[in-house]
């Protein structure tokens, strides 16, 4: 029996066959393509749609970034809300990277940079840039440690003021998140809001949160 395929396996084995889905992303109906092995390839997530309709615009100018870009509804929203913005979507899976890309040059989104996770962060550190928000559908499913590692080194990016909304679901440990960033990260934690079993966490960082040598 062959193992179950992951949306954060790096290079998906299943045919990457591409499919048209219609989706609204923050009131703005939109046609994207989709495939098999990325992260909620079939439909819209419900706690990305949570996400998209909780959090108030991102700024106008400046760097965001999309952690975790599926086929790219956060990040295409975040585009097309600031197009004077550049949207970093970084995610593990190189099939959702091609889809964001292809999806944000079909919209006419031209400022949306979608890579691979470890050269987003590369070229984040390499260039000095330091990110103004991130919004996220983290992935939970990684494991509580490499999800705490990912959390800090996308964290640690943010420009002083800087901010990230992530969705969490509450059985998948939004509280106890809230809890991990507020007491070890030393972040200032609210919810932004709570819909359909999901919490919406803003997360202020108020020191370093790059994991220490």
């Amino acid at each position: 029996m062959s193992t179950p395929e992951h949306y954060f396996t790096a290079s998906p084995a299943s045919p990457a066959e591409l499919r048209p889905l219609e989706a609204t992303l923050r009131g703005r109906r939109v046609r994207v393509l989709t495939a098999p092995g990325v992260f909620s390839g079939d439909r819209l997530d419900p706690g990305t749609r949570v996400l998209l309709e909780t959090v108030a615009d991102p700024p106008a100018t400046g760097h965001l970034a999309d952690v975790g870009c599926g086929w790219g509804p956060v990040a295409l929203a975040m585009a097309a809300a600031s197009p004077g913005a550049t949207v970093w979507a970084a995610d593990v899976n190189e099939r959702a990277v091609d889809l964001t890309a292809r999806n944000a040059a079909a919209l006419g989104l031209t400022n949306v940079r979608a890579l691979e996770a470890g050269e987003a962060l590369r070229r984040l550190r390499a260039e000095g840039v330091e990110l103004d928000e991130i919004w996220s559908n983290p992935p939970i499913r990684i494991g509580k440690a490499a999800l705490h590692e990912l959390l800090r080194s996308w964290l640690g990016l943010l420009a002083p003021g800087g901010r990230a909304q992530l969705v969490v679901a509450k059985n998948l440990g939004a509280d106890s998140l809230h809890r991990w960033l507020a007491e070890d990260v030393g972040a200032d934690v609210t919810r932004a809001g709570t819909s359909g079993g999901f919490r919406v966490l803003t997360v202020t960082p108020q020191g370093p949160t790059r994991p220490t040598a």
